[in-house]
């Protein structure tokens, strides 16, 4: 086997998977805000307004849960994002290059395959975020969950404040008994991985790990379009700097600068079109969904660890919590959270193109590395 001198679809797809866990783990904190922003069913009135701010969420979380509440499911998220970025990259890479050979054996002998348009870019986009999601949507579940903790609309329990001890040994017994009783009623909550997962198959069966598949297939679009106009953009900045050739504009590189400039602008016009489906899965698989229609229904609210749904029954889909939504709080309604998502949505983005030709150059050395260690010679 040769020495590796360009990326194979599983090098890009690392260096895609480490971009994205970089350029998450950069704007960690807001993605906590904007979550839990999404999956709360407060109404909007004034003093509703600013709980759901950016700063009230921040400053909540300080006070409630101090520094670490800003890092809550970090690892499972790091994990759903090197999983699902991977995947994407690796189903993209793969797709495209098919999709691009089997145009050049069309093509006559000698001939390159022209250059895709814009239409094939966001439907092979399209394919690969669809496989992506099916193989790592349960860790994006557990993440959100893990991300929310208790639900934002029903408060943490405080911690009683340690009191001075009794001056007799009948009060000491008589006050331990109450802080028992008080603590009995505190449900224990197990935040780890392996515990939000539990109680999800508990709630929901295992089926529950697949929460939102379906308006997350939907959102496949949305890198679809990201990738899609940056590759539009991207070759129609190099045609005006003189490269005229398709296969060179391919294969150049955009400054830094430039490739974050291009990467916020279509990242955010991916988000805008598609957030009302991004708030409506996290509403699914945080089952704040299924808060407001016990509220609607005037049943009991769903119970950690207890099915909520009847036998046989369904759960809401991404169309239903938008109607309700609607109906609720209006077209407005549907973008509560946007501008959080939105400064994260475009940070993140910028930051993954900008150090997108860093990571591809990380990861060839990586495939370099492993090819010597399997006995490759200099």
């Amino acid at each position: 086997m040769s020495k590796p001198t360009q990326l194979t679809p599983f090098g890009y797809a690392l260096a895609g998977a480490l971009g994205g866990c970089f350029s998450n783990a950069v704007v960690y904190p807001l993605d906590i805000v904007k979550t839990r922003i999404q999956a709360s069913t407060v109404d909007a009135n004034a003093e509703d307004k600013e709980k759901l701010s950016v700063i009230g969420i921040l400053l909540r979380i300080l006070k409630e849960e101090g520094i670490t509440g800003y890092y809550r499911g970090f690892l499972a998220t790091m994990l759903n994002t090197f999983s699902m970025q991977y995947a994407y990259f690796f189903f993209y890479s793969f797709v495209r290059t098919s999709y691009i050979k089997r145009l050049a054996a069309r093509r006559p002998a000698g001939g390159s395959a022209p250059p895709l348009s814009t239409a094939a870019e966001l439907a092979l986009g399209a394919v690969a975020g669809a496989l992506a999601q099916i193989f790592t949507i349960p860790v994006a579940v557990i993440a959100t969950r893990q991300q929310i903790g208790r639900s934002l609309d029903r408060p943490r329990v405080k911690k009683a404040t340690a009191a001075p001890p009794p001056a007799d040994g009948a009060a000491a017994e008589k006050a331990a008994a109450g802080r028992a009783g008080e603590e009995g009623q505190e449900e224990e909550y197990d935040d780890s991985f392996l515990g939000v997962a539990r109680e999800i198959i508990a709630e929901e069966g295992v089926t529950g790990l697949w929460l939102g598949l379906k308006p997350g297939l939907v959102l496949t679009v949305n890198p679809a379009i990201t990738y899609g106009l940056y590759e539009r953009v991207k070759s129609v900045m190099l045609l005006a700097k003189g490269e005229s050739d398709p296969g060179a504009r391919t294969n150049a590189k955009l400054s830094p600068w430039m490739a974050f400039t291009v990467g916020a602008l279509s990242k955010a016009l991916a988000t805008v079109v598609t957030y009302p489906y991004i708030m409506a899965k996290v509403r699914i698989q945080a089952r704040s969904a299924d808060v407001e229609e016990a509220q609607e229904e005037h049943i009991p609210p769903p119970e950690h660890n207890k099915p909520h749904h009847k036998a046989g029954g369904h759960h809401l889909g991404a169309l239903t919590v938008l109607a309700r939504v609607w109906r609720r709080r209006g077209f407005l309604g549907w973008y509560q959270g946007m501008s959080a998502q939105l400064v994260k949505a475009v940070l993140t983005q910028a930051l993954l193109f900008m150090s997108k030709d860093q990571f591809e150059h990380w990861a060839l050395a990586i495939m370099v590395l492993f090819w010597r260690l399997r006995g490759g010679k200099p």
